[in-house]
């Protein structure tokens, strides 16, 4: 039995033309028998064709498809959405809202993201300072003091020292003018590391005149900061400086 059909049939005796042994091969088709009618078949136009039903997994040899066999376009958006793809079957991807089981070599759902970035979503909150467990947190100087302040020290309502921005500083800067310029300034160290001005104050002519400057001043904190850094600086003559640790920023 022939699994293929000849293009054209030759006669003895018949002349043999190029014409007719280009047909022989051109025109050629298969025949049924060439396939096994279950995951290979025959169509009109006899060319072997993939049966209804497919080739299946267990007619597969395990690497059969690789990478490189796949058409580029083959796997179609459509096929991915199928009902037969689901997250069971995706093991990497985890449906997670609060990504107790992320590891480092899955992905998650855009579902499961959003759900834990708005449950987790930092906001600044404002928090009253009431209290320091080292120092008080109102001083009143007529030297030059350093006054380091331990940040989990503080106390106020739902302060958290891990979450703190920055403390909120009152200050009240004095000095009298008599021969000389009086300065009164308070400084904070900023994370940088440098010591900056959160209030400066300075006296001259006329001489004996007092005078004073007042006002609220943000210092920032980093993450991981341990210290409240303030330094009062004074030169010249009759000279005060006050100031109170109001309250903080945090993240909540």
């Amino acid at each position: 039995m022939s699994i293929i059909n000849k293009g054209t049939a030759f006669s003895n005796g018949e002349q043999l033309t190029a014409d007719k042994l280009n047909n022989l091969v051109d025109l050629a088709t298969f025949d049924q028998s060439a396939t096994d009618s279950a995951s290979t078949t025959v169509n009109s136009s006899g060319q072997i064709a993939v049966a209804d039903g497919g080739i299946t997994s267990a007619k597969l040899a395990t690497d059969a498809v690789e990478t490189n066999k796949i058409a580029n376009d083959a796997v179609q958006t459509a096929k991915i959405l199928d009902a037969n793809v689901t997250f069971a079957k995706l093991t990497d991807v985890i449906d997670d809202d609060t990504m107790a089981t992320a590891t480092a070599t899955t992905t998650a759902t855009s579902e499961s993201i959003k759900a834990y970035v708005d449950a987790n979503a930092l906001t600044p909150s404002y928090v009253g300072i009431s209290s320091n467990s080292s120092l008080t947190i109102t001083q009143n100087d007529t030297s030059t003091t350093t006054h380091t302040y331990p940040i989990a020290d503080f106390v106020g309502t739902g302060f958290n020292a891990a979450k703190v921005t920055g403390f909120y500083v009152e200050i009240t800067a004095l000095c009298r003018y008599l021969s000389t310029t009086t300065i009164a300034d308070v400084k904070a160290t900023f994370p940088d590391g440098n010591d900056h001005i959160l209030l400066g104050h300075s006296c001259q002519s006329p001489e004996d005149q007092v005078s004073q400057s007042r006002g609220t001043v943000f210092c920032p904190v980093t993450q991981g900061q341990t210290n409240l850094v303030i330094k009062p600086t004074l030169s010249g003559n009759t000279k005060r400086t006050i100031f109170t640790i109001v309250g903080c920023t945090q993240f909540v």
